[in-house]
């Protein structure tokens, strides 16, 4: 039977983790553990948080006056009045506080980490429905939205901080979940969200350059990522991946390879790319089963074989995998293809925003466009500038004609970033407009285009919102280019 109960006594939460206490802590019972001083409430156990930009020791004494009972933190506070809970690493206790806190909802249910810069929702969804051709009730934490079967639960980013990953958790146990697919950003393992998870399955779908704005060196993003699978029972890499031996270095639980161009435990041959999907023959061992993804590319094959890998490891069928993989529902704003009421072009969404995803996505548009490839894309503010003219040189090369625009420039100057973009475009001599409004850009698209076009969003994908100046404003791309259609003359 799965315990739910909620374990609030500080006194036996902080026996969990080596520490100093300042004050009388024996009676106090939590109301619950918040890393956000604006989010406090009374009886709140507050945990200072070093992050990126702010220093949660300097909110501690917001956190006490909106009614924090106790602190955590790295150093002493000489001025709080309240308990403090002393620790070498405020994320790890906090972490091990939540999972304790929450009565250790991992237990009881599968968990499988997904990690690499491309293809880890995409991958999740390919194996949420292998699992539910098993007949497993599946939970699934990523990047648009985290699910109970088909119940939606809220999401903000990628990988939730520990706290609300333990809660999410705690929901999905007691929702009887049999298994957990979870995309494990390389922010999450570096700020220690997943610390005590013990992964069933750590699968290693791929790496390129990334989050450098964050991690400042690509070893310090790879050893971010190799980070997972210390804690896993059995790991599955991608070998056709350049990273791939590196990342296997020193793993000591069993592991599974996967691959088209390299031998691999599992592998596809006789690939049939077309517009509506790939054929392709699963083949592992002595078994091999031929396989339709309705999703077009290259890459959907490399994203079928890592979910397999993983589906594989953990026992599932060949036969479940197909049924899966045949019978997935579209993964929004992954190669989406949007209604366009009989016009005579083709608009597709997509959320690549990486060199290697957009290359990858334009390689696979190549593949089934009858007219030009008109790409319409621009690159994150305050994210990885290195990236940016690579970006730009990457859509000239496989673009017939380009805009240049915004995407969530957050507290850049967007005409900034569009410059450096255009250091790579004006490198391929492809033709370019730039029209700094993202809408303004999306209308003039649509407007714009001729016959057999295939009009490219990328970057945004799922995304429901822009970012701009700091403030997220409501920008779907779906609705935006509904709406400009729905104005246009026939």
């Amino acid at each position: 039977m799965r315990q739910s109960n909620i374990n609030n006594r500080l006194e036996e939460l902080i026996s969990v983790i080596s520490c100093e206490t300042i004050g009388d802590i024996s009676k106090l019972e939590i109301n619950k553990i918040e890393y956000d001083s604006r989010l406090v409430r009374k009886n709140d156990l507050f945990c200072c948080i070093s992050g990126t930009f702010l220093d949660g020791h300097e909110y501690a004494q917001a956190a006490v006056d909106a009614g924090a009972c106790a602190v955590l933190c790295e150093r002493r506070l000489p001025h709080i009045q309240v308990p403090q809970i002393i620790v070498e690493n405020s994320r790890i206790a906090m972490a091990k506080l939540a999972a304790e806190y929450y009565n250790h909802p991992a237990d009881g249910m599968v968990i499988v980490g997904i990690t690499g810069t491309n293809g880890k929702t995409t991958t999740s969804y390919m194996l949420k429905a292998i699992a539910e051709q098993a007949g497993k009730k599946v939970g699934l934490i990523g990047t648009i939205k985290n699910l109970i079967g088909d119940e939606v639960l809220a999401t903000s980013r990628t990988t939730p901080e520990s706290v609300e990953l333990q809660a999410i958790l705690r929901k999905m146990n007691d929702a009887g979940v049999d298994i957990v697919v979870m995309e494990v950003s390389s922010h999450s393992l570096d700020q220690e969200r997943v610390h005590g998870i013990v992964f069933d399955v750590a699968v290693f779908t791929n790496l390129t350059q990334d989050h450098l704005d964050y991690h400042k060196t690509f070893d310090n993003y790879f050893a971010a990522k190799k980070k997972l699978f210390n804690s896993c029972i059995n790991a599955c890499f991608n070998t056709d991946d350049s990273y791939a031996d590196a990342m296997m270095e020193g793993v000591t639980c069993p592991v599974t390879t996967f691959g088209i161009t390299r031998n691999a435990d599992i592998y596809a041959k006789n690939i049939d790319i077309k517009t509506t999907g790939v054929d392709f023959t699963l083949n592992r061992g002595k078994e091999s089963i031929d396989i339709n993804v309705p999703i077009p590319g290259l890459f959907s094959v490399m994203n079928a074989l890592s979910a397999a890998s993983a589906a594989f490891a953990l026992g599932y069928s060949i036969e479940h995998i197909r049924a899966g993989l045949e019978n997935m529902s579209p993964v929004a704003g992954r190669l989406e293809s949007l209604p366009t009421h009989g016009r005579d072009f083709m608009v597709i969404l997509d959320y690549a925003h990486s060199p290697d995803a957009l290359e990858n996505l334009l390689n696979t548009i190549r593949g089934f466009a009858q007219g030009r490839i008109v790409t319409l894309f621009g690159c994150g503010g305050d994210r990885d500038k290195g990236k940016r003219p690579i970006m730009g040189e990457v859509a000239g090369r496989l673009s017939d004609f380009l805009i240049v625009t915004s995407d969530n420039p957050r507290t850049e100057n967007p005409t900034s970033i569009i410059n450096m973009i255009l250091e790579g475009v004006e490198k391929t001599g492809c033709e370019y407009v730039v029209i700094e409004n993202r809408y303004e850009a999306i209308e003039y698209a649509l407007k714009n285009a001729k016959r057999n076009d295939c009009i490219v969003l990328a970057g945004k994908g799922h995304e429901s919102y822009q970012e701009i100046n700091g403030e997220k404003k409501v920008f779907d791309e779906k609705q935006i280019v509904e709406s400009i259609l729905s104005k246009m003359q026939d």
